[in-house]
């Protein structure tokens, strides 16, 4: 089986890799092309057995599972280019979410699906958003929820929670790492802590959390309680948090939703254009 991937940029080599690196698919089995070769060709100075396409055509043309992995603006121009050789027995994986299924769909006319991967998945770990398309049959919805399962724990989602879901699954590491960026700064601007000593305090005690969480010994709200006791040092910090945070994180969402709809709106305009 050949594995196409049309984009290698961020997201499109964290998951080459991670598939490489997690043993679910080798080297010589993706064909991969990037519109800056030199991108592409450095990729392959690591993973000297996969191969380089010229165009995206060419990287269809050659794969049973073709991943599309480019900007969702340059998504309409990239389908439009390859659909005359996206038959019916490929697999075409969109990994943006402003590009729904259907529209997918509406383009080509091979078997299409949706997998939202998470920068987390590059250490085989952290979910991913799995949808699919009605051409899929249960064999293919089992070889991509498997896919994935090797470098992630996929959730299949419904369309209208795609953006949210999104936003906890892809765009939360960089928020959460904002956040946890602000806390050690504060830190250090208030105490006489090193920059270092408390990026490596954060960071090993936000690893020591997600263990806790991950082994089930608490919940959020139980890992709260346990620490926070009454009248001690955490509860004065989490009075700051309780009149500070406020409603910033549902701000956050209708931010990323208006973006989220404005990208839909110029991407449908692009989908009607011949």
């Amino acid at each position: 089986m050949k594995i196409g991937v049309i984009g290698t940029g961020s997201m499109g080599t964290i998951l080459l890799e991670s598939f490489i690196e997690s043993g679910a698919i080798s080297p010589h089995q993706f064909v991969i092309t990037n519109r800056n070769r030199e991108k592409a060709q450095v990729l392959q100075e690591r993973f000297p057995d996969l191969k380089i396409a010229p165009d995206a055509i060419s990287t269809a043309k050659q794969s049973d599972v073709i991943f599309l992995c480019t900007k969702p603006l340059q998504m309409p121009n990239v389908l439009r280019e390859i659909t005359h050789v996206c038959d019916k027995n490929k697999l075409l994986i969109s990994i943006t979410s402003p590009i729904s299924v259907v529209q997918l769909e509406e383009m080509v006319s091979c078997k299409v699906a949706r997998a939202i991967p998470s920068i987390l998945n590059r250490a085989l770990t952290g979910p991913s958003l799995l949808s699919f398309g009605n051409r899929c049959h249960p064999e293919d919805r089992t070889f991509v929820t498997n896919l994935m399962s090797s470098i992630s724990e996929p959730l299949v989602i419904d369309e209208n929670i795609t953006r949210v879901s999104s936003d906890i699954v892809s765009c939360g590491p960089a928020f959460f790492s904002y956040i946890m960026q602000q806390f050690i700064d504060g830190a250090v601007r208030q105490t006489d802590i090193s920059q270092e000593d408390a990026t490596t305090l954060a960071t090993n005690m936000m690893i020591g959390m997600g263990k806790l969480l991950e082994k089930g010994h608490f919940t959020l709200p139980t890992l709260q309680e346990r620490v926070c006791v009454p009248g001690g040092i955490t509860g004065e910090g989490i009075k700051v948090l309780e009149a500070e945070i406020g409603l910033m994180f549902d701000h956050l969402f209708q931010q990323t939703h208006a973006k989220y709809y404005e990208d839909q709106e110029l991407i449908s305009e692009s989908f009607t254009k011949k």
